[in-house]
């Protein structure tokens, strides 16, 4: 999987919890940061944004 797409799914389970919890029916503010954290903490995503965020600056340098 490339940064790109490892960088999209992760956006789009966060929406997910975030969706879940919107729902009207009682919710653990608690469960709902722990699962965002579990997605977006992720060792390969931490890199792969890294990464990202390195060819991002250095193309807006040239």
């Amino acid at each position: 999987m490339t940064d790109q797409q490892l960088a999209l799914h992760a956006i789009s389970e966060a929406q997910s919890i975030l969706e879940e919890y919107l729902q009207p029916r009682p919710q653990s503010t608690e469960r709902t940061l722990d699962k965002l954290i579990e997605v977006l903490e992720r060792p390969e995503l931490v890199v792969a944004v890294s990464r990202l965020q390195q060819r991002s600056n250095s193309s807006a340098d040239q």
